[in-house]
């Protein structure tokens, strides 16, 4: 390491990066601050650079190469799609991410947004708003909570976060996940099944897979055909795990009674997109991470990473 190290924030969305230039005075570290959204953009600011805070900017190949020897790019947040860890894999780069910053965040709004959708909030709201009254049964049944399944794609911390506030409801718990830890299911009276039996035997979906080649679009239309008539999903994972245009039919049809997404493929949501027209779909910014103790959590946990790389230690939430 350089006697006089580099620390870049490529892009963020905080109020401060407070958290970040501690940790360059501490080190006696050049600090500069971005909003990059190309890859242009970015090996102009991080040229040379020891540590690279990066939100949504491109940390491609290209970006890569220009950054100093042995250095160090931590991704804030859980997924790192725009990180190219091959390329980094083979320049001697190191990427971290941080996964833990938000688990209780995200799992309130996971479970909130579930039981909006299974009490149809958004559909009486709409309607009085619409119509002035409608009758409690004027848009169809609605389940007891204590007579439905949620599922869950993925049951990671979020999901076994969601399923601990979901449990007094009275809950049925059914889950799809390969890597599932075993004794965490049986604490939370989860039952493991395979996609096929979650789709079709969950009243309520929960998504909490990471955005792979193999979880591509695994909400499609085969996937949305088999959940029960009246049924909801909720993703605050990845956009791109959900066939949009197949779940705007679903949701048109009747067949689902509502959708809430957090996230999006693209992202933003397109304007001309038809979901934004269905009082069925509760649509958020990708807040679900987002609160003051949870942004708070997410830049103190990246600069104690950040101190790691520079003092040489091993990173505690290494990707790549």
């Amino acid at each position: 390491m350089r006697v006089a190290p580099t620390i870049v924030v490529t892009d963020h969305a905080f109020a401060n990066v407070d958290h970040e230039r501690r940790v360059a005075a501490e080190h006696g570290a050049a600090f500069t601050e971005g909003s990059c959204t190309t890859a242009a953009e970015t090996i102009e600011i991080a040229r040379d650079a020891d540590i690279v805070f990066v939100n949504f900017a491109p940390i491609d190949r290209s970006v890569l190469s220009v950054l100093a020897p042995g250095a160090t790019v931590i991704r804030y947040g859980v997924g790192y799609d725009n990180v190219d860890l091959e390329a980094a894999a083979e320049l001697g780069v190191q990427v971290a991410n941080v996964p833990d910053y938000g688990i209780q965040t995200v799992a309130d709004h996971a479970a909130a947004a579930l039981l909006a959708l299974g009490r149809r909030l958004p559909l009486y709201d709409h309607a009085i708003r619409a119509n002035g009254w409608v009758g409690p049964s004027g848009l169809g049944p609605v389940r007891s909570f204590r007579d439905s399944t949620v599922g869950f794609v993925g049951f990671g911390k979020i999901a076994q976060a969601v399923a601990e506030r979901l449990a007094p409801f009275g809950f049925r718990f059914l889950a799809h996940d390969p890597y599932a830890n075993e004794e965490r299911l049986a604490a939370l009276s989860v039952d493991s099944v395979t996609l096929d039996e979650l789709a079709a035997e969950s009243n309520a979906i929960s998504l909490h897979a990471p955005s792979t080649p193999e979880t591509y679009r695994m909400i499609d239309a085969a996937f949305l055909a088999r959940m029960p008539e009246g049924a909801v999903l909720v993703n605050t994972a990845r956009g791109s795990l959900v066939d949009e245009a197949a779940l705007y039919d679903a949701l048109n049809s009747g067949r689902l009674a509502g959708a809430a997404l957090d996230v999006t493929d693209p992202e933003p949501i397109p304007a001309d997109s038809p979901l934004r027209t269905l009082p069925s779909v509760i649509l958020t910014p990708h807040a679900a991470f987002y609160d003051e103790q949870s942004l708070n959590n997410l830049q103190q946990l990246a600069s104690e990473e950040a101190d790691r790389a520079l003092r040489g230690q091993t990173l505690r939430c290494r990707v790549a």
